[in-house]
């Protein structure tokens, strides 16, 4: 196929998406009315489910489809990140050397890191319930370990940070939002269906699949973004290639 050819399909495409594209937009409602179709079915569909937060409603229960996707291209970045920043067979590793730190710095990170962790537990178990929820609160989670990097040094991290059991939990958390679909096939219903009992609204246990999937998702960003991190980071800290290795000893 020549790049004439390429090009004629692309604007080809391009110009049937824009037409479909615009056509949508002309049956939007007026924007600054009063009038919210998809808020109000969105609202209604939440309260039904008994989830007091709306946007958890339709991540995890309305749209759980949308967000299996969206947690399947983060679990495939790490997967992707892991094969591409593996130790290569020319490349050394060395121990990372201890690095001083402020007292100060040492005994703020020192406090900081479990207050962070128990606030990004908090986000993920009441995502259900209040702002927030699995994305958010794994990105806290995530966060709060690396602090022992920030506050000491990487082999206080390497020595909080179980990598081989995050990267197990990270794929059983991935693999548990798509069993929870197929329950509602057992069921009888359709796939991710919302078939747990629902609960009392406005507690921790209410919504049905809705806390499952989040706890899910908020387990699996996580891990993920941990084992994400500590590939990057082990790159710059404990690998070095052969002609870095030679100098160094030179």
């Amino acid at each position: 196929m020549t790049a004439r050819t390429r090009l004629a399909m692309f604007l080809a495409a391009a110009a049937v998406i824009a037409a479909f594209f615009a056509a949508a937009c002309t049956s939007l409602p007026p924007f600054g009315t009063d009038s919210h179709p998809y808020g109000e079915r969105a609202v209604a569909a939440a309260l039904d489910r008994r989830t007091a937060n709306v946007v958890s409603a339709v991540n995890f229960d309305i749209r759980a489809f949308d967000t299996l996707g969206e947690e399947s291209i983060l679990f495939g970045t790490v997967l992707g990140a892991t094969l591409l920043l593996r130790r290569a067979r020319d490349e050394r590793h060395r121990r990372a050397e201890a690095e001083r730190v402020m007292p100060t710095t040492r005994l703020f990170g020192a406090l900081l890191l479990p207050v962070t962790l128990v606030v990004g537990v908090y986000i993920v178990a009441h995502g259900q319930l209040s702002p927030g929820g699995g994305f958010q609160g794994g990105v806290v989670l995530a966060t709060a370990l690396h602090l022992a990097y920030v506050a000491a040094d990487y082999r206080a991290l390497k020595k909080l940070r179980p990598l081989a059991v995050l990267d197990v939990a990270d794929s059983l958390a991935a693999a548990s939002y798509t069993l929870v679909g197929l329950a509602g096939l057992i069921a009888g219903g359709a796939f991710l269906k919302n078939v747990l009992p629902l609960g009392t609204f406005n507690t921790i246990i209410s919504g049905g699949t809705v806390p499952v999937l989040n706890a899910a998702v908020g387990v699996e960003v996580a891990c993920g973004l941990i084992a994400l991190l500590a590939h990057f980071l082990d790159q710059a800290v404990e690998l070095t290639d052969p002609d870095q290795h030679d100098n160094g000893d030179n």
